[in-house]
């Protein structure tokens, strides 16, 4: 029998408060736009020790200079968020994870899991290679979608893609299990999740996926867990008080 939690959902399912960081300051773009930042705090180990006081049991963290730059921009604060989480916090960690060094330098600092985005798009056989060195629990695949095309730098507006479900199943086959959807157009917006594209990667039934973009209360959180996202990501709706985190940790216990 599978128990269920106060919001009618399994108990495994993960909520991940997200720390994205740019210049060392805690902040959260508008649809991945560079150019429409809000800063939400200065002290990034202090909001990770507010997030595992709540009871997270996971924090996604993304260096977004080290997105846009190609290149990890921010190691030393990273470190210090994975740290002040504490041992009972699993940080996933992404941005700018563009080869192996980078990958491994994140998981030896301490996190649970890399994500990697762009890199793999371009290359599935570097994700494989990931795969197969660290393990799948390891290795996060960061797909972000605008009008059903997967993009690396998904801030660059008209970037190349390729179909989703297409890219979800080549980096499957490679061995990928973990699956972060982005949906561009929602992220930061407050606007509700994309269930219609979440819920195609989910039926796809190539791996595990957990929602990004517009995840803002516990309706929401209910909501993509019912069509089986197995996490969801959630940023704007509690820096700004929309969502309390304690209260949707408890929920989904």
């Amino acid at each position: 029998m599978v128990i269920r939690n106060q919001l009618g959902v399994p108990s495994s399912f993960a909520l991940l408060p997200a720390i994205d960081l740019r210049g060392g300051h805690v902040v959260r773009l508008a649809e991945g736009d560079f150019g429409r930042e809000t800063i939400y705090g200065h002290d990034p180990a202090a909001v990770a020790r507010s997030f595992a006081a709540a009871g997270a049991r996971w924090i996604h963290v993304v260096d977004l200079d080290g997105a846009r730059d190609g290149a990890r921009r921010q190691t030393e604060v990273v470190a210090r968020i994975v740290e002040a989480a504490g041992p009972g916090v699993a940080c996933e960690v992404a941005g700018g994870l563009r080869d192996d060094a980078a990958v491994a330098s994140v998981l030896d600092a301490g996190a649970a899991r890399a994500v990697i985005g762009t890199a793999a798009l371009r290359d599935p056989d570097f994700a494989e290679r990931l795969v197969a060195r660290f393990g799948e629990e390891r290795i996060g695949i960061a797909l972000d979608v605008r009008d059903g095309l997967a993009v690396g730098q998904g801030w660059v507006t008209g970037a190349a893609g390729v179909p989703v479900e297409d890219a979800l199943a080549a980096l499957a086959d490679r061995g990928a299990r973990t699956f972060i959807v982005t949906a561009i157009d929602r992220d930061g917006l407050l606007g509700g999740p994309d269930l219609e594209l979440l819920g195609r990667m989910v039926r796809l039934g190539r791996g595990e996926i957990i929602a990004s973009a517009g995840v803002s209360s516990l309706e929401d959180i209910a909501a993509v867990r019912s069509i089986g996202c197995v996490g969801a990501i959630v940023g704007r709706a509690i820096y700004e008080g929309r969502l309390d985190l304690a209260e949707a940790v408890r929920l989904t216990s």
